[in-house]
């Protein structure tokens, strides 16, 4: 065997349970949970799937907003055309 050293770790109890509960369901000791999860956390991933994620928000955004613009633009285009013949009315009623 490997020589090994110790860390001494500090959880709130609700995080403990939880490593607990899930080392468990994996049918895995806490420790090999836990040594497991320390050698696949990948912090760059992390970044990369942040990223990626508010990226696709944007997205999602720019989307609807494009369309609330393309809205607000055929209500300008309407609203136009009525002016447009209100004026027109008003200026045959004048003549």
């Amino acid at each position: 065997m490997a020589a090994t050293a110790r860390i001494s770790l500090q959880l709130e109890p609700t995080e403990k349970q939880a490593i607990t509960k899930k080392a468990k369901a994996l049918g895995m000791s806490v420790n090999d949970y836990v040594r497991s999860a320390v050698r696949s956390f990948n912090p760059e991933a992390v970044r990369e799937q942040e990223v990626d994620a508010l990226l696709a928000q944007v997205e999602k955004s720019t989307v609807r907003a494009e369309a609330a613009l393309d809205d607000a633009l055929a209500f300008i285009a309407a609203s136009q055309r009525r002016i447009e013949q209100m004026e027109r009315k008003a200026r045959e009623r004048r003549s």
